[in-house]
């Protein structure tokens, strides 16, 4: 497994790889790995083969953390990640530093960015206006860098996903984006590298969100009716509430192929929430079915 850290000699090194006709998976991260990345890690493997490249790239990229954010004390272990990309077949880790990705940090040396301006409106992007591009750019980088045949994101961030396959069909990437599943805990809650966050007393409350999930989910299925959706927003930030350290920052249910929200809730329905518990922020989805 190879370390790569410059933008020049990764490109270099995905140019080699495409002159020989050898298929490259990437599965970006921002580290600190868990079952879920290893499970993007496993599906690319078996995509290319024991004869193609897996990539991940570990990068934990500033533009998509707005100021107050948690940049700064994001959760990172390189020595860890290193470790559990080795067992999993990795073969090269892109680890690219702030200076390279963006010179300087400032305007005069970094002043292009990837904006969708559809699908971004919403959920996240209205909680967080400058998130996707920042995701976005980031991306486009990492597709121009890597060279990709094809790279692996998660469900868990399903409006990303969205965001990030209307980018290669707008600007004509020549990358197939493939979506993998959730990957849970044993309790049901959604893993992620901010869970690090939760204390002992929040992590139990920090099911409440796939609880609010489930149970809408069986709401759906046991009604011969649709069922208005402020309403069931209403009655889901309750029960969520009810747990004394959540907080909800937003429930919203939308058509899984536009992302545009719907006032009446049915099956083929899906359902986004994000919650703070204590002060970590975590989301997570459902298709209602």
């Amino acid at each position: 497994m190879k370390m790569v850290t410059s933008l020049s000699a990764m490109q270099k090194m995905a140019l080699g790889w495409k002159r020989n006709g050898t298929q490259i998976g990437l599965a970006p991260t921002m580290g600190y790995l868990h079952a879920g990345h290893i499970s993007l890690v496993t599906k690319a493997r078996k995509r290319v083969g024991k004869d193609g490249i897996v990539v991940v790239s570990i990068y934990v990229n500033p533009t998509q953390f707005a100021p107050h954010e948690d940049l700064a004390n994001y959760p990172r272990d390189m020595a860890r990640d290193k470790q559990l990309c080795k067992e999993a077949g990795v073969d090269v880790i892109f680890a690219p530093t702030d200076a390279e990705m963006y010179p300087a940090g400032s305007n005069q040396n970094y002043s292009t960015y990837v904006v969708e301006e559809a699908l971004s409106r919403t959920m996240e992007g209205r909680s967080r206006s400058t998130h996707f591009r920042g995701v976005t750019t980031v991306v486009a980088k990492l597709f121009n860098l890597v060279l990709p045949d094809f790279a692996v994101f998660g469900i868990k961030d399903f409006q990303q996903a969205a965001i990030i396959q209307r980018m290669v069909k707008d600007l004509n990437f020549s990358v197939k984006i493939i979506v993998a599943p959730t990957v849970r805990e044993a309790d049901g809650l959604a893993m992620s590298s901010r869970n690090k966050y939760l204390s002992a007393e929040e992590r139990p409350q920090a099911l409440t969100l796939y609880k609010a999930l489930q149970a809408v989910r069986q709401l759906v299925r046991e009604s011969s009716v649709p069922i208005h959706a402020d309403s069931l927003k209403f009655e889901i930030q309750d029960r969520i509430e009810e747990n004394p350290s959540a907080r909800v920052d937003y429930i919203e249910f939308f058509d899984p192929k536009n992302l545009t929200p719907v006032k009446q809730v049915s099956r083929g329905v899906h359902m986004a929430l994000a919650v703070y518990v204590g002060k970590t922020r975590l989301i997570d989805n459902i298709l209602l079915k």
